[in-house]
């Protein structure tokens, strides 16, 4: 049963991180470098609820078989530290998924009918910046999640 517990956490631990690095890393600068940013925009943003609902999702696995590993742990300091870091990187998820996307969303669906380019928008750009700053504070959790892990898996 352990070894199940196991595996399904480093399955939600394995597809949240690489959901982020993808998407990061490959599909946004893809996307906005052959579309532009006006039509980028859209797209992206019609991306991002299926993203944080995989994100969050992944990473409720990985906290519940997280909780489960350090209870059955023998030093369950590494467990400890990996279910915090896992729940900061959720946090951080559900945080721009509930409030900072929508905003944005708003933001950006508003001033375009206006005529007016978000980017250029300071409130569009605080917006903008909060998700970035969440998105670069959830995947450090990951890592240091999949750290602590390791960590905890040799014992």
């Amino acid at each position: 049963m352990i070894g199940v517990v196991r595996f399904l956490y480093l399955l939600g631990l394995g597809i949240w991180i690489g959901e982020i690095a993808f998407f990061s890393f490959v599909v946004a600068p893809e996307v906005f470098g052959v579309l532009g940013p006006e039509r980028a925009g859209p797209v992206v943003g019609a991306i991002f609820p299926r993203y944080y609902a995989l994100g969050g999702a992944a990473a409720t696995l990985a906290l519940g078989c997280g909780l489960v590993l350090g209870r059955r742990a023998t030093t369950p300091v590494w467990w400890s530290a990996a279910t915090l870091s896992i729940a900061v990187g959720l946090a951080a998820t559900l945080w721009a998924a509930i409030v900072v996307h929508p905003r944005a969303q708003h933001l950006r669906v508003t001033l375009q009918d206006a005529g007016q380019a978000p980017a250029a928008n300071p409130d569009f750009q605080r917006a903008h910046r909060t998700a970035v700053v969440l998105n670069a504070t959830a995947l450090l959790a990951r890592i240091a999640g999949l750290g602590f892990s390791a960590a905890g898996l040799r014992q």
